[in-house]
């Protein structure tokens, strides 16, 4: 009987059974695409670095190019300039993200900027480095917005405020960027963390708000903080495009160094670059271990603070004071990078000291009109088919985990994070190579595969949450009223999570657009995208050209999250309606 009334789409070899089936192969099929590339570019980075190189006749095992990367007169200022920028950045954005969720969590403030963090996430490292280098030169414009009045200078004044030797800029600009990123996975944290509980236990006891937070919810929230706070300083010891745009040229940092042999028309410097590359990936492995070290140094010091009992009178004022002050500048630096690459876009003519220009033109965008219409173009393919590729993949991945009653293990973050921990630089020569091997170079397949890498890991992570968190009583209800398993999904499912599944596409859409070294070497220099453009402009170039192609290249995303917010509003407009009327 309970078979006769099963639907026909349940039954055995029917519909439902053919897509449970390709369900439990999306996620092998999500690794092979995943983590496959990852692997087979790590090895073709290897092998060159020990002399196995058929394009010049190498076959064995050779130190050459280690010992050609040593001797290299540019390797210890780039190893000395990447340290202290990724290290100083990855350091000032966790400690700011800390001290001012502890300041102010529970308040109107810290709501707020929750709402902003979105827009400022969206923006793409190239172009917040352009917009920062915008505000910063010496002829920027903060320098301009106080002159001559206040300063007393009428032409630029002769300090390296960017691209100065010590990457203070670059450590600057990586703490504005990486700072939304990690406050929005904080917060994420302290929802699954009963922060509030916690508190109200502390401050029953006479401990001050700051004090609290970092005794009782702090140690709570930080393991599901680690992971990304790793990615961003893998990211931030390897980054190139920040690097191209604020770090100086003379010596560069170590990826960006890498990146020059990688191009040289010398095929033997491509066994230096994989060496170089190699040594990318140790300095990231060693400095993941150090803050590991760290973190457990701090901890030992911390059960000490906890059980010392004081209750942080003198922390909170300092705490509070500080941490706002911080987080209202760097806030004010990413948004007037923004109207300041807007400004340069429009400028007809901008002397220096004027404070805004005084000549306003659109012949900027309309001389460069052919060229961003065309890398706009593909700056949005890209993205578009990377997006939803992601998307379906992930989709199936947690469907199936839902279906089969699955429970996410903690070694499934690590193969999620893989991409994301291990350098761009340290594996995407291998990926080009496999390309090759594969005939795929070159070309649009190997293009969007590449951006996929980066991609699915961030849609993954937007998505798991809210879809592991749907209340399972509404699949139950539909299942009990005769529902199959596919209509819940698409006529249950999908809608509940209409504005997750957004967002999550406007973070992978974001992502695409931000890729840099993927497009260069997946692409071999045949695809012009927005950031790629931006770049290479950033070098040289009339700064209202350069400003046109960072400010499209932001405005992309920005108008992506925009669409994620509002379509989900529109498209539920009436249920909001019948609520107030009822």
């Amino acid at each position: 009987m309970a078979q006769a009334l099963q639907p026909l789409d349940d039954a055995p070899g029917g519909s439902a059974g053919r897509s449970i089936e390709l369900l439990q192969g999306a996620p092998a099929l999500t690794l092979l695409l995943f983590l496959g590339p990852v692997a087979a570019g790590l090895l073709g980075t290897w092998l060159p670095a020990v002399g196995h190189f058929p394009a010049l006749g190498l076959s064995g095992p050779s130190l050459a190019p280690w010992q050609a990367l040593i001797a290299d007169p540019a390797l210890p200022g780039a190893l000395k300039l990447t340290l202290t920028s990724g290290l100083l950045g990855t350091l000032g954005a966790i400690l700011l993200v800390i001290a001012f969720v502890a300041a102010f969590h529970g308040s109107l403030w810290l709501a707020r900027l929750r709402r902003l963090m979105l827009p400022l996430l969206a923006v793409p490292h190239a172009a917040a480095a352009i917009g920062f280098a915008f505000l910063l030169a010496p002829s920027g414009w903060l320098i301009r917005l106080i002159s001559p009045w206040a300063s007393g200078w009428t032409r630029p004044p002769d300090v390296a405020l960017i691209q100065d030797p010590a990457g203070l800029a670059l450590a600057a600009a990586l703490v504005v960027k990486e700072t939304p990123f990690l406050l929005l996975v904080t917060l994420a944290a302290l929802e699954q963390s009963n922060a509030g509980e916690r508190l109200a236990v502390a401050r029953s006891l006479g401990y001050r708000p700051v004090a609290a937070w970092l005794k009782t919810v702090l140690p709570a929230i930080y393991g599901q903080i680690r992971l990304p706070l790793y990615a961003v300083l893998a990211f931030s010891l390897s980054v190139v495009d920040m690097a191209l745009v604020l770090a100086p040229g003379t010596p560069p940092t170590l990826a960006v160094l890498v990146l020059q042999w990688f191009n040289d028309p010398d095929l033997s410097m491509r066994l230096v670059a994989a060496a170089g590359a190699s040594l990318q990936l140790g300095i990231v492995v060693l400095a993941i271990l150090l803050w590991r070290l760290l973190e457990i140094l701090v901890g030992l010091l911390g059960r000490r603070w906890i059980a010392g009992g004081r209750r942080g009178d003198l922390l909170e004022p300092a705490t509070r004071a500080l941490a706002g002050t911080v987080m209202a500048a760097s806030m004010l630096l990413a948004a007037g990078a923004l109207v300041g690459m807007a400004l340069w876009s429009l400028a007809g003519r901008w002397r220096f000291p004027d404070a805004l220009p005084s000549l306003w033109t659109q012949a900027n965008w309309l001389r460069e009109a052919d060229g961003l219409l065309a890398s706009g173009g593909v700056t949005l393919l890209l993205g578009l088919a990377s997006t939803v590729i992601a998307l379906v993949l992930v989709l199936a991945c947690l469907e199936n985990e839902c279906r089969r009653g699955l429970q996410p293990l903690n070694r499934s973050l690590w193969l999620l994070y893989a991409p994301l921990l291990v350098p761009q630089v340290a594996f995407l020569f291998g990926v080009q190579v496999l390309a090759v091997k594969l005939r795929i170079d070159g070309g649009w397949i190997a293009l969007i595969w590449t951006h996929l890498l980066f991609v699915l890991p961030y849609v993954f992570l937007a998505m798991a949450y809210p879809y592991r968190a749907l209340d399972k009583r509404y699949e139950r209800a539909a299942l009990c009223l005769g529902a199959s398993p596919n209509r819940v999904f698409f006529r249950v499912k999908l809608p509940m999570l209409m504005r997750p599944i957004m967002i999550a596409a406007a973070i992978g859409f974001a992502v695409s657009v931000a890729q840099y070294l993927p497009t260069l070497f997946a692409g071999s220099g045949r695809f012009v995208t927005l950031t790629t453009e931006a770049v290479s402009l950033s070098a040289g170039a009339d700064r209202r050209i350069v400003a046109c192609y960072a400010f499209a290249q932001a405005l992309l995303p920005l108008l992506c999250f925009a669409l994620a917010l509002a379509v989900p509003a529109w498209l539920y407009r009436d249920r909001r309606s019948l609520r107030g009327a009822t």
